[in-house]
């Protein structure tokens, strides 16, 4: 009997680390697959995220009407034609208002930014010489005339990396074709992909559960998605208002660079912030500075704490520090396209593993590592019993079939389908 414990207890180890190599097995190969196929990944979310933006008009367009007592509702592919069309004749009218203006601003833009290049030498020369007459240490002051020089270098070579990079993207110009053909098809077909995708689960818990686990994710992307797009074009707004109105060279300019910048968490605002003292500071001196500075931290704390939540509702929520890890992961495994699919691919993760945890009854890792409780279900009141202990350990499990149903009907026939035991 002894023998017979410990071989169980030795086999239940053994499940938890092959448990933990296979996890890490599946995470290594995935990671490995995005990296070799960026590309086509990055094709099909930018679809998805263009999909997800249109498909509020797509919605408001295909809503039926009632017209002398009969409801009418448009076809959902005239829908998705419709809406493009009113965004293609949004975009035209937007090129023709803000084209002139941003065609005279370029070419201004690029002079003063070659002259501050130029001047940026004087002002670093002349801060010396303000440490030197204010009796700066020696030492120190060496310090600082030697690191001045290798700071600029390495700004210059950063600049020419990121044009670069931008000059890369030219090969990129046919998506703008692709990206709203995939598109098209994603908004016309969701529900049959969705359909699709869980006819593979098997019927009750599982197939409910990829259903909660669809519309937690759809609703999270949605949420996510139309708060960032209507978040740039609300910071990029008021900030080409606010660098005109305290006078910064090519504020239009300006104001597109924040607004783009902005669908980066953290990082974006941080380079908006940088680039704007810097061109005040060389055009209008330290005051100039010092108020836009305060002019983007008040923007900041108000987008930040009232505009944000309100706009992101009850989407990702995650801590500053797990977005600044996730872009610099994001930058490290993909370049520029893992900056901007970080927070997505984190929040799509999050929201899998909270899913998991659900359908185990689990409340972290340390308990999905262990076996699952033991389940039996009864035949005469369809209840769904657990051990003792596991009620104890476990108390926001599942405890019905009806809870596990929540008393929605089966996909694919319309009748109630409860859980059956696994």
């Amino acid at each position: 009997m002894a023998a017979k414990v410990a071989t169980e207890a030795s086999w239940s180890q053994t499940r938890v680390v092959l448990r933990i190599i296979i996890l890490v097995l599946i995470v290594a190969v995935t990671l490995w697959i995005i990296v070799k196929l960026t590309g086509v990944i990055l094709l099909l979310v930018l679809s998805i995220f263009f999909a997800y933006f249109v498909s509020p008009l797509v919605e408001f367009v295909s809503r039926p009407v009632h017209v002398a007592g009969r409801k009418l509702a448009i076809p959902r592919t005239l829908s998705i034609t419709l809406s493009y069309l009113i965004i293609v004749a949004a975009i035209i009218t937007g090129i023709y208002l803000l084209a002139p203006q941003l065609g005279s601003q370029f070419p201004e833009f690029t002079e003063q930014a070659r002259g501050y290049w130029t001047s940026l030498g004087v002002k670093t020369q002349g801060l010396v010489e303000y440490f030197r007459a204010h009796r700066m240490p020696g030492p120190l002051l060496d310090a600082i005339n030697g690191a001045i020089p290798s700071v600029i270098e390495k700004v210059s070579l950063t600049v020419s990396a990121v044009l670069a990079s931008i000059a890369g993207w030219v090969i990129y110009i046919p998506w703008l074709i692709l990206i709203p053909i995939l598109s098209f098809f994603f908004l016309k077909d969701a529900e049959t992909f969705r359909r699709s995708a869980l006819q593979m689960l098997p019927r009750g818990r599982w197939r409910w559960r990829g259903d909660e686990f669809f519309q937690d994710i759809n609703s999270t992307l949605a949420a996510y998605i139309r708060a960032q797009l209507t978040a740039c074009i609300f910071i990029g707004m008021v900030c080409t208002l606010g660098f005109t109105l305290l006078g910064l060279p090519s504020p239009l300019i300006l104001g597109v660079i924040a607004g783009v910048c902005e669908f980066v968490p953290l990082v974006g605002p941080l380079l908006v912030a940088l680039v704007a003292a810097i061109a005040a500071l060389l055009h209008g001196g330290v005051f100039l500075a010092f108020l836009v500075l305060l002019f983007l931290a008040v923007l900041r704390i108000t987008q930040d704490y009232i505009i944000y939540p309100r706009l992101i509702g009850q989407g990702i929520h995650l801590h500053p520090l797990a977005v600044i890890v996730a872009i610099l992961s994001g930058a490290e495994l993909a370049g520029v396209a893992g900056i901007f699919l970080a927070i997505p691919v984190v929040a799509i993760l999050t929201v899998s593993y909270r899913h998991w945890l659900e359908h185990r009854g689990s409340e972290g890792l340390a308990d999905l590592l262990e076996p699952s409780p033991v389940e039996s279900v009864a035949t005469n009141d369809l209840t769904l019993s657990l051990d003792k202990d596991s009620r104890v350990t476990h108390p926001d499990a599942i405890t019905t079939r009806e809870d596990m149903a929540r008393e929605r009907p089966d996909l694919t026939t319309g009748e109630l389908k409860l859980p059956v035991e696994e």
